[in-house]
């Protein structure tokens, strides 16, 4: 039977997901998700480093869908993404609904090849709270 050979990046290939594990309690009593924030990615295979930290860098190329989500470490604790800041020339992350739910989440394409070091931080939307609570340290997307 013979081999098919791979798709790099045809519109068959699966994006590279970005979840982001909070602690809300910890980040509502503290006031920030600094040590109250996990992230993974499923492109570990493909270079990414320092899943389970808040400054994950995620290994990607021009092309490549990212797909981000949330959940909270506690399950009746509410967690939701409100926003992603990114430099809009690497990549415009826009919120997303699964249909027939109330689950969003955020999706984006990157537009450049080689990026070297792009940070970007994430909002979060925990609890009651009425402001967000923005990402201190950074993840990043690397080339």
């Amino acid at each position: 039977m013979p081999i098919k050979p791979k798709r790099e990046n045809g519109p068959g290939k699966r994006p590279i997901s970005i979840t982001a594990v909070v602690d809300c309690v910890g980040a509502l009593a503290t006031g920030s998700v600094h040590g109250n924030l996990y992230l993974y990615d499923t492109n570990k295979a493909g270079g990414s480093t320092g899943l389970g930290t808040e400054e994950l860098r995620t290994r990607v190329r021009r092309g490549d869908q990212l797909l981000w989500s949330v959940l909270a470490l506690e399950c009746e604790a509410y967690a939701a993404i409100d926003g992603i800041l990114i430099d809009p020339s690497v990549c415009e992350p826009v919120r997303k609904v699964y249909p027939g739910t109330d689950v969003a989440y955020w999706i984006g394409t990157v537009k450049a090849d080689g990026v070297q070091d792009v940070p970007y931080q994430i909002k979060f939307r925990l609890g009651s709270r009425d402001e967000p609570i923005t990402s201190t340290l950074s993840p990043s997307l690397v080339g």
